[in-house]
């Protein structure tokens, strides 16, 4: 067909400019993240039992599960909220980083799993070990994320300044091996680790609010 070749190359110069003026968008990632997440929250609790008894010493037996639930809901929520920080600063997400954003669903999808075992089992060594490098393979997966988005917004990207040099992101993987190490030594001592871990999380960031207000 006579001028068929030119008409396909004036369509897709059309097509590349105006995938270049559209970047792919955030929000479908933030929406199901955020569903993802609230169906691990909805799914941990699930999984607690109800105590056998109507007097409050029913619950002594499942302490030790009650407690490992409100670690792991402590983690996701932090999780959650970092997240959503992250992404308020971000302008355009890459392919890289849709596929950085399921990695890191992954492991979270693997908090109830290893939450039930570990407080069904308390102080065993394997269970604990588990929960361990569930919360390590889920922070490298963070830290992917993170780096992914930064290279997706390009040389201007303001959580590249906002992360700074990161101590807790960077101290927070050094603790979980830490902590999965001593759980054949003292397991108690290695959850005591987690505990720590997420509490040092809790302390308010106030970094990309800064920037974000700036």
């Amino acid at each position: 067909m006579a001028g068929g070749p030119a008409l396909r190359h004036a369509a897709f110069r059309r097509t590349s400019s105006w995938t270049r003026g559209h970047q792919v968008g955030k929000g479908r990632l933030e929406a199901f993240s955020d569903g993802v997440i609230a169906i691990i929250i909805t799914i941990m609790v699930l999984e607690l039992k109800t105590p056998e008894g109507h007097s409050l010493s029913a619950l002594v037996p499942l302490a030790p599960v009650l407690l490992s639930y409100v670690l792991s809901f402590v983690y996701v929520g932090i999780y959650w909220n970092n997240h959503h920080h992250m992404l308020s600063v971000c302008h355009r997400v890459s392919g890289s980083a849709l596929w950085a954003n399921l990695h890191l669903l992954f492991w979270l999808s693997l908090f109830p799993f290893t939450t039930a075992w570990m407080g069904e089992n308390y102080l065993a060594p394997g269970p604990t070990a588990a929960y361990g490098a569930v919360l390590l393979m889920a922070a490298v997966a963070y830290w992917i994320l993170e780096q992914a988005l930064i290279v997706a917004d390009g040389k201007d990207s303001v959580l590249r300044g906002a992360i700074g040099s990161d101590w807790k992101g960077k101290s927070s993987p050094a603790l979980y091996l830490i902590g999965v190490a001593l759980t054949f030594w003292r397991p108690w001592v290695a959850q005591l680790i987690y505990v720590l871990a997420a509490l040092m999380w809790l302390v308010p960031d106030r970094r990309i609010e800064k920037i974000v207000a700036r």
